[in-house]
């Protein structure tokens, strides 16, 4: 059913507003933003990255249309935790005002920073620990440690007049974590009793049965793999997944192994861990990588990004042997990730790649080599029938997801009219325990492609799509100014096609009377005779070749 779009009214006072920039009916470019007294708080600003029907694109933003005009009402934006889906388009948005606060954890922040190191802005930070409270304008923010596939991620507890607000950001309820910070169910307790007005929560899992398994269960796994492995080690995970790369350190340190990270998001953001004490390396593990080539095969690891098919990332490269280390016979290649919904053919493809070169590629479809980082559907009821929110958003998932979720929290009680299924857009207010849609803005996928950002369209995507699935044809055709006639041409080029340009002869003849005949009725105008020719070609390819490429012509008139 189509979108009705329309205006929500004015925004009165005691009325918190919330509305989703990002993340609903996605995985990815997560972003919510709350409006209380005339002041924003954002939650999250985050990238979705593309798919294969969005060729050249290298990350897509939220909308910032309806902020753009209000930059100096922000008072910050919290940061649930370090993943790109969460942090990545934060550059994009303090190139539009730089002195925006940032509020997040040490790790959170310290990622975010070194992206911005990137981008040359030095940002406002406040550095904050689960248990902390702060206020920024008229939002009074609570912390709330929850475990999720990357250290120090937090929850967050709005208050406001017009309510109790609690955003669960990404998160699990890993009950064994590594770092043996668990998610704060006492804390959401509290919050229950208080009475939570709003519930935002985490819907990736939502669709899945049970309880997400522990990320210990991993190690034991990999653990056999790796000792089992006769060559070389690839282990291909998030660049900012932290546990996993513990394990893997932990792993190979125990079978006598060094290990190399590849990958510069993945060298950056363990750097970052390390320093700040998040990753515990074994004496003597690590590895520059020139030097770990000098090692014998069944001494290394190779630590590396590039699990969801990227094509310019390590694995995608080593694949296609674009790469300084080639895969072959007797090396080992470990998916330690997820598949993010989209990119499965991508990462089939990376799969079927290394197999060929002789690799064992070891994956989340034949080994316990991945777990989620998102709570499972008994773990969402636990938080239901533990805080009892008045009502219900589920946010950060495919529609799938959110419809799941919203059956979840109807299951322990929450009646369905406080249950809020919304899309990117929609306008919430909450107020007297009450929340309600009151508007649905339109809004768009912002695509950053190379340099650009916003400037690529949905019709550009259209043609960039057409000329890699159908082909090209330039026509060129030189016209007499004073009577219309063909005086050279038509010249006719094709690329993309299996034919030979020969194949055109049979549609030139056709080229030059469709042209005469409008030349004798005083069609003069170049537009309108390259629309002529447009049209000529096009039908007799579509007839002839079965195809509709992008035709392209050219009338000069001499």
């Amino acid at each position: 059913m189509p979108t009705t779009l329309y205006d929500p009214p004015e925004l009165e006072a005691g009325t918190l507003r919330i509305v989703p920039l990002g993340g609903l009916g996605e995985v990815g470019r997560n972003m919510t933003v709350f409006e209380y007294g005339g002041k924003l708080l954002i939650v999250d600003c985050g990238v979705l990255f593309p798919e294969e029907h969005q060729p050249g694109v290298d990350l897509i933003l939220p909308d910032f249309e309806p902020i753009k005009h209000r930059l100096d009402d922000i008072v910050g934006v919290v940061l649930t935790h370090g993943h790109e889906d969460h942090i990545g388009a934060v550059p994009y948005l303090l190139k539009l005002k730089s002195d925006i606060p940032l509020i997040g954890s040490g790790l959170t922040l310290a990622l975010v920073e070194a992206k911005l190191k990137e981008h040359r802005i030095r940002p406002f930070t406040l550095t904050v620990a689960e248990g902390q409270r702060e206020n920024l304008g008229p939002f009074e923010l609570e912390f709330v440690a929850v475990n999720h596939s990357i250290p120090d991620a937090l929850a967050v507890a709005i208050r406001t007049p017009a309510g109790l607000v609690l955003a669960t950001g990404d998160f699990k309820m890993d009950q064994l974590p590594l770092d043996d910070r668990i998610t704060d169910l006492r804390a959401f307790a509290r919050l229950g009793e208080e009475g939570v007005d709003l519930f935002l929560v985490d819907s990736t899992n939502a669709d899945v049965p049970g309880f997400t398994p522990t990320e210990r269960s991993i190690g034991p796994v990999l653990d056999q793999v790796i000792g089992k492995a006769p060559r070389r080690v690839v282990v291909a995970s998030f660049s900012s997944h932290v546990h996993r790369v513990q394990q893997v350190l932990d792993a190979a340190a125990a079978h006598g192994r060094r290990v190399a990270f590849l990958g510069r998001s993945m060298v950056r953001n363990m750097t970052i861990a390390e320093d700040l004490g998040y990753l515990k390396v074994p004496d003597g593990v690590l590895i520059d990588y020139k030097k770990a080539r000098d090692l014998p095969d069944d001494q290394i690891v190779y630590m590396s990004t590039g699990s969801q098919g990227e094509p310019m990332a390590v694995l995608s490269r080593m694949a296609n042997l674009d790469h300084a280390i080639e895969p072959g016979p007797g090396d080992t290649v470990i998916l330690a990730s997820s598949l993010i919904p989209g990119n499965e053919n991508a990462v089939y493809r990376v799969i079927d790649g290394l197999t060929k070169l002789g690799a064992n590629v070891v994956h989340k479809g034949n080994a316990k080599v991945h777990v989620s980082g998102h709570a499972a559907a008994g773990e969402l009821l636990y938080c239901y029938n533990i805080l009892k929110p008045r009502n219900v958003l589920p946010v950060h998932g495919e529609y799938r997801h959110l419809m799941a979720n919203a059956r979840l929290a109807q299951d322990t009680g929450i009646p369905e009219e406080r249950t809020l299924l919304a899309e990117n857009g929609t306008v919430i207010d909450l107020r007297d325990g009450v929340a309600e849609v009151v508007g649905q803005l339109d809004l768009g996928f912002v695509y950053v492609d190379g340099s650009t950002v916003g400037e690529i369209t949905d019709a550009d995507l259209k043609d960039r799509r057409i000329l890699g699935e159908e082909g090209f044809i330039s026509v060129i055709v030189v016209v007499d100014a004073s009577t219309g006639k063909v005086i050279s041409g038509p010249e006719v080029h094709a690329r993309g096609f299996a034919e030979d340009d020969a194949v055109f002869e049979d549609v030139k003849p056709k080229i030059a009377a469709a042209l005469a005949e409008a030349a004798q009725s005083g069609v003069r105008d170049q537009h309108a005779l390259s629309q002529v020719v447009r049209r000529t070609i096009g039908r007799w390819v579509n007839q002839s070749l079965r195809r509709r490429p992008m035709i392209v012509p050219l009338v000069i008139e001499a």
